[in-house]
């Protein structure tokens, strides 16, 4: 069975903005589907939040995908760094993600190394699939054209979205992400094309 774990964001928690969304459209197309709490939401650290993405994944294969949300994005590549030789996850869905500071001392302990791209790139079988908004207030748009070059990743740019986040009973919050949704489905279907092939 596919599966999948979204990663939440700074100060988030399971029921925040578009995950609930994300996991029942998920689940109604045959996926099992985790948004765990991670721990200290509030000053997320990186050895806490890839040991707690270690533990919430079990055994990674290609039937797992990882979608992350702000810092969740980096707490994935972090993650995939730890891969050894051999193992992979199936797809990456990396919404309103950044690759360095971006002005938080709260996130700093993230970026104390440099990312190894090289290394995360083939940690991925289907890829990645970076979804950024022209409007975030936090996060430079930049950093989609980095996950382009660095990871191949399929960029997709939202108008007005901000940082895709807020309340979900709060008007004006971001709800609803089918964008997530479909960069799964199209992760996991060139997984069966590919299986299909050999």
């Amino acid at each position: 069975m596919n599966r999948a774990i979204i990663v939440h964001c700074w100060e988030g928690y399971p029921k925040y903005c578009w995950y609930p969304y994300v996991k029942k459209e998920l689940e109604e197309k045959g996926f099992s589907v985790k948004v765990p709490t991670f721990p200290e939401t509030e000053a997320p650290k990186q050895d806490a939040w890839v040991s707690y993405l270690t533990a919430q994944a079990g055994h990674p294969d290609t039937n797992l995908f990882l979608i992350g949300h702000s810092v969740g994005c980096i707490t994935i590549l972090r993650y995939l760094e730890t891969f050894s030789e051999n193992e992979r996850v199936g797809g990456v869905v990396l919404v309103a993600g950044f690759t360095d500071n971006i002005g938080y001392e709260e996130l700093s302990n993230f970026f104390t190394t440099p990312i190894d791209f090289e290394r995360i790139r083939g940690k991925s079988k289907n890829g990645f699939v970076a979804i950024h908004s022209d409007n975030d207030p936090y996060v430079d748009l930049k950093f989609a054209h980095i996950f382009k070059k660095e990871l191949g990743a399929k960029m997709v740019i939202k108008h007005a979205m901000g940082h895709f986040s807020g309340p979900a009973e709060q008007e004006g919050s971001c709800t609803e992400l089918p964008d997530v949704v479909h960069g799964i489905e199209e992760l996991s279907s060139q997984a069966k094309t590919k299986t299909g092939r050999k």
